[in-house]
């Protein structure tokens, strides 16, 4: 699995022009499945997201997690993040998972962040055309690829 983390002020996402998710202060998550993943990339993806220590404290250093913050998660499934350029000028997705495989993963994903945040987590609608909009926050982007762990 692929997570593209941004750290948020705000993020929306619209379809056919209708908000389905937004969130105010906290991480905008973009997720990515492949048909190898399980759920030992879950568990270790939604740890490393729910202790990873990027909001400010007191001093103004990010040594806070989301939960620490009192921040909110929307989780938007992305199955680009597993996009190839390797050959030509066309995206190759043969390594993103089909739906049928990568939609339960995210919905396990999801399910597992709402049990450690405590809340909901708002989401896109899965496999739809969805227009996110979010101000970056900093800016702070990281990238986490739960096939190469740090």
């Amino acid at each position: 699995m692929r997570v593209l983390l941004q750290r948020v002020s705000e993020a929306a996402v619209r379809v056919e022009g209708e908000v389905v998710g937004q969130i105010g202060p906290g991480l905008l998550l973009l997720v990515g499945v492949e048909s190898a993943d399980g759920d030992t990339d879950i568990d270790w993806l939604v740890g490393k997201l729910l202790r990873l220590r990027i909001f400010g404290d007191e001093a103004g250093v990010m040594n806070r997690s989301v939960q620490e913050a009192g921040g909110d998660i929307l989780a938007v499934s992305q199955f680009t993040l597993f996009g190839s350029t390797r050959k030509g000028n066309r995206p190759s997705w043969s390594r993103a998972a089909a739906p049928d495989f990568s939609r339960p993963m995210f919905e396990r994903f999801v399910e597992k962040i709402q049990m450690g945040l405590g809340r909901p987590v708002p989401t896109g609608i899965f496999g739809a055309d969805m227009k996110v909009s979010l101000i970056n926050d900093g800016p702070v982007t990281l990238m986490f690829d739960s096939k190469q762990p740090e």
